[in-house]
């Protein structure tokens, strides 16, 4: 379990913005998170919450603004300083991402052998054991990921997300295509995962199920801010209509869809 400071904030944006062209998507984002917290994300699509993901791991480089992880300032590092600070993360990615080329603990395996340089023998043993922790047998290991279902293969999604051991793990819509009994098993992983190793989460969901599950606390994304954020306990009371419209699903309230007419 990775040692932390518990007063320095694990993950903090401050006043952060990111346009592409004359579009904004973010618009001073505000949002801290603690170590070992959960914080989830919502907010509907197009709202910036894949930008902001971007953006804390370096893919992005925000406009104007700071993001500090473990309170050292990580926009616009570069060379070996930010192989570094890249090394803190874990991703399970939108869809699960699995590269269909390599077997399944291949595919668990790739960040060891790939940016760690760890031999195949050494990886292939900590990607079975990774498995199991997700609750897959070591054959798995052996097959490719078209030979699995949808629910199999985010667990080996996550698994990869897991097996070099980050402080900081992000889970881009962890329950999208799946039904809703799958969805909850995952859902059940990621928070065993997340507690076991002392991760600190951040994700992003449109589904309240999921987040409701995983979080220790939630923050609404709505045109490039944080509108409300606070316990999970307390969003069914908000006081936010945005956020109240946003949980119940209602077609009615202050957002508004886009919708074209044909």
């Amino acid at each position: 379990m990775p040692q932390t400071d518990t007063h320095t904030p694990k993950i903090a944006l401050q006043n952060v913005t990111k346009s592409f062209g004359d579009k904004h998507v973010l618009s001073g984002i505000d949002l801290t998170i603690a170590p070992q917290e959960s914080v989830v994300v919502i907010g509907g699509s197009g709202t910036g919450k894949s930008v902001m993901l971007k953006s804390v791991l370096s893919i992005l480089r925000p406009d104007k603004g700071s993001i500090l992880i473990d309170g050292q300032e990580s926009v616009g590092l570069s060379g070996t300083a930010r192989d570094a600070h890249l090394a803190k993360f874990g991703m399970l990615f939108q869809g699960s991402a699995l590269f269909d080329s390599l077997t399944v603990w291949e595919n668990v395996a790739f960040k060891l052998t790939q940016a760690q340089h760890m031999p195949r023998r050494e990886a292939k043993d900590r990607a079975i054991e990774t498995l199991a922790s997700v609750g897959l047998a070591a054959d798995v290991g052996e097959l490719s990921p078209a030979e699995l279902s949808g629910g199999m293969q985010k667990r080996v999604a996550l698994a990869r997300a897991i097996v070099s051991n980050p402080e900081i793990v992000f889970f881009d819509e962890p329950t999208t295509g799946l039904d809703p009994i799958m969805a909850d098993v995952i859902n059940e992983l990621i928070v065993k995962c997340v507690k076991e190793r002392g991760i600190t989460a951040l994700s992003i969901t449109h589904d309240m199920a999921s987040a409701r599950k995983i979080a220790d606390r939630i923050a609404m994304l709505h045109e490039g801010k944080i509108i409300w954020q606070g316990p999970k306990a307390d969003i069914d009371n908000s006081g936010n209509p945005f956020v109240d419209q946003f949980i119940h699903g209602r077609a009615e309230g202050p957002i508004k869809m886009q919708v074209r007419h044909l």
